[in-house]
């Protein structure tokens, strides 16, 4: 259905209304962050030919505002050109700007930034909060306003805030939040999500706001608990659960196709608008995923497949096919269909070891002074990881000792040579050391900050410092690391005997035109690749997930330049497969 200029989209006392008639919601959700952009029209013409007639996309705040003030809206962060090309394809859109938005997504979205000043009151009404997230919706609303579906765009819905009632139950933080919205031109109407319980429901409202709702299975039970809140209007899953992310450790999650499908109809019959989330979930490229923490923490995986209906490459699965077929008894679906994968390049080529990352170390960041240990935000670098240097003059046995927490994973190196590893998922703070003279480094990775509960926002490195047993050291040289430097530097140098500790390596893959590529890690230890300078993520042999995807556009006809950070093991050779390869479903 081709979007036409300035409908109207309203909620009726039954339906959602376009231009006065009843319309009804099939959205898929379809973060372009997560996918390169041109990939883009690809994904969301695929939607379309699944039946679907809305793209709904969260905005992520701390990638568009990595340092306060430093506005970034270019390039695969481009949300305008995003939206122009739903509408191109004759869909409309949702926008959901948060400014908290979970998606197991660093931080939840929200900037490490935000939380410097410790008085700062997150996600409530708290002035110097609220002065920092009206600043960031105005910019969003700059590209949204003018697209929306009353002037001739594609977006339809905005949503306000995220889930929650999962969190908190401030109305004035909400009502400032409908404001700004409201001050900054949105006219269409406004939306809440919470999964259906009372008390999620009655704290995560706000009147004059249509609720929604998230869940995956049990679809009329479900509306009856959202209808008790909301007497009239359209009922609408704004999440509908159809796979799941995977975290580090554990397996790769994976839901019966035709049992999802089963539920969706369920969903539809019942008479619900839905956004299948994910549609198709794409990658957490670089170092943008997010982690859980209950009790162990859980750093979410590069991939971000979700076993969606479209895979993380852009092919549709089983699932794809079943939702087809389920919304073709409700709607209007396509003829056309998408092409199957095909095989990708499958290449081997040497892994040629460089320079240890310490004899390079240098070159990779400026040093400062500390006589404690400073945390990643007291370096004001957010994101990566941070060497920690300092001399032993002692002499004999030690335990060393991190005061409080590990956040997230520590490489004890003495005189260059690995001694252990701290790792906060396994609870660990203490290593013993065989010997206490000689310069001490430590090199410190966040993994992914918490993007749920009461962890978010949580201070990255050597929490409450180090301490030999038990005196605390003192005198530390500390280096952040600018990643963007590691590719220049793989090939100046190389590491004395056998790689031991990080280390860099270069390879080559040649092709004979751009493809996508699926670099098998199995062999590698734990690290960070770079293709051509772009930073696909991180990888690890404890799995579940076995490759990274090198979407075609970063690749190129001839060399193509393959760059590994490797923190533990380096293997001989980099190689790719014929397809992906997300690790076992069961654990």
């Amino acid at each position: 259905m081709p979007v036409t200029a300035h409908s109207r989209f309203a909620i009726g006392t039954t339906d959602f209304e376009l231009d006065g008639r009843p319309h009804r919601i099939l959205a898929g959700a379809l973060h372009y962050f997560r996918v390169h952009p041109d990939l883009w029209a690809d994904r969301i013409r695929k939607a379309r030919l699944m039946g679907l007639n809305t793209i709904e996309t969260y905005v992520a705040w701390n990638a568009h505002e990595p340092r306060r003030g430093d506005w970034r809206a270019d390039d695969g962060l481009d949300l305008g050109r995003f939206l122009d090309l739903v509408a191109a394809e004759g869909m409309h859109a949702i926008v959901r700007p948060g400014p908290y938005i979970c998606a197991e997504w660093d931080n939840g979205g929200l900037p490490a930034w935000l939380f410097r000043d410790p008085d700062v009151g997150v996600r409530r009404s708290e002035p110097r909060y609220l002065a920092a997230v009206s600043e960031y919706l105005r910019r969003v609303y700059d590209i949204v306003a003018p697209r929306q579906i009353d002037a001739g765009g594609p977006v339809i819905l905005v949503q306000i805030e995220n889930e929650y009632g999962a969190y908190g139950a401030d109305k004035d933080y909400l009502a400032e939040l409908v404001r700004v919205t409201r001050d900054a031109g949105i006219t269409v109407p406004l939306t809440t999500i919470d999964q259906p319980t009372p008390q999620m429901l009655a704290d995560g409202s706000l009147p004059g706001l249509h609720l929604t709702a998230s869940f995956g299975s049990r679809a009329a039970e479900r509306f009856a608990t959202l209808r008790e809140f909301q007497p009239t209007g359209p009922l609408m899953c704004m999440e509908f659960w159809c796979g799941w992310f995977d975290d580090w450790g554990s397996h790769h999650h994976t839901t019966d196709a035709a049992a999802s499908a089963a539920e969706l109809d369920a969903l539809l019959a019942a008479g619900g608008s839905v956004n299948v989330y994910m549609f198709h979930g794409g990658t957490n490229f670089g170092l943008t995923n997010g982690a859980n923490d209950k009790g162990r923490y859980a750093p979410i995986t590069t991939s971000y497949d979700y076993d969606a209906p479209l895979d993380e490459s852009g092919h549709p699965t089983a699932k794809y096919w079943a939702f087809r077929d389920m919304i073709a008894k409700y709607a209007d679906v396509p003829d056309e269909v998408p092409g199957e994968r095909p095989d990708a390049p499958q290449l081997v080529a040497p892994l040629d070891v460089g320079p240890a990352l310490l004899e390079v170390a240098a070159r990779l960041g400026d040093e400062t002074r500390h006589d404690r240990v400073p945390t990643f935000d007291e370096l004001g670098h957010d994101r990566g990881i941070v060497l920690f240097a300092t001399r032993l003059r002692r002499g004999g046995t030690g335990v060393l000792t991190v005061g409080e927490e590990v956040r997230d994973r520590a490489w004890v190196l003495l005189d260059g040579v690995p001694v252990g590893v701290l790792s906060r998922d396994a609870h660990e703070r203490s290593v013993v050391l065989t010997e206490t003279r000689g310069e001490l480094v430590i090199l410190v990775e966040d993994q992914g900050r918490v993007d749920y509960g009461s962890r978010i926002g949580e201070r990255k490195g050597l929490i409450g410092g180090v301490a030999l047993d038990g005196v605390e050291l003192t005198d530390w040289s500390v280096r952040p690391v600018d990643l963007d430097r590691v590719p220049e530097l793989a090939s100046h140098g190389r590491a004395e005997g056998l790689p031991a500790g990080p280390t860099l390596a270069r390879g080559e893959l040649r092709l004979d035109e751009p493809a996508d590529l699926f670099l098998d890690t199995l062999h590698w230890g734990k690290g960070l690749v770079w293709v051509n300078g772009f930073l696909l993520g991180r990888y690890w042999r404890r799995g579940p997930q076995r490759t990274l995807i090198v979407p075609a556009p970063v690749t190129r006809a001839g060399a193509n330049e393959v760059v590994v950070l490797e923190f533990e093991a380096m293997a001989a050779e980099v190689r790719t497969l014929a397809g992906p390869d997300l690790g076992h479903t069961e654990i």
